[in-house]
């Protein structure tokens, strides 16, 4: 696509520029495809091993990191549930620094199709912590949350969030 882009934009300078030379369309070309090529580095990943992930509910913690995706292989999507180690926390919460909690994933950056045929991506990657039995830690959850909760039974979560996108 890229490539394609870069050929009709150079046949376009020549149009324009009466073929003065190449010199010019070969800059055109060489800062399309850097272009092209910065947009595509930014590319959004899985929740994977070592993802500082935000905690957006009110246990006391802050910040984790993901020790393991609990389903599948490369890592955790919306709504999968992942081990995690708190890296910081508030001083007076429920938990603590450096325990390992389970946490749901309820944002992020990576998109996901839904069955209307539009996507949902968030900004950022933010978590749920939840206990062994799936139940959340916290008793309010703060930003959007996706529907697509319901169909990962984390209702729980669902109903505590202010907002459902």
């Amino acid at each position: 696509m890229a490539a394609g882009l870069a050929s009709k934009w150079s046949r376009v300078g020549r149009s324009l520029l009466g073929g003065l030379g190449n010199n010019l369309s070969n800059l055109l070309n060489t800062s399309l495809e850097m272009a092209c090529n910065n947009s595509l580095s930014q590319q959004r990943t899985f929740i994977q091993m070592r993802t500082v992930l935000k905690v957006v509910d009110n246990s006391g913690a802050k910040k984790v990191m993901c020790i393991q995706a609990l389903k599948g292989k490369k890592g955790a999507r919306l709504g999968d549930t992942i081990v995690a180690s708190v890296k910081e926390a508030h001083p007076n919460g429920k938990v603590k620094k450096g325990k390992v909690v389970y946490g749901v994933v309820v944002r992020a950056a990576m998109q996901r199709g839904r069955c209307d045929g539009s996507e949902v991506k968030f900004d950022d990657n933010a978590v749920v912590l939840v206990d062994k039995q799936g139940q959340p830690i916290g008793t309010r959850v703060f930003g959007p949350v996706p529907h697509e909760l319901r169909k990962k039974k984390h209702v729980k979560i669902l109903t505590l969030a202010g907002h459902i996108a």
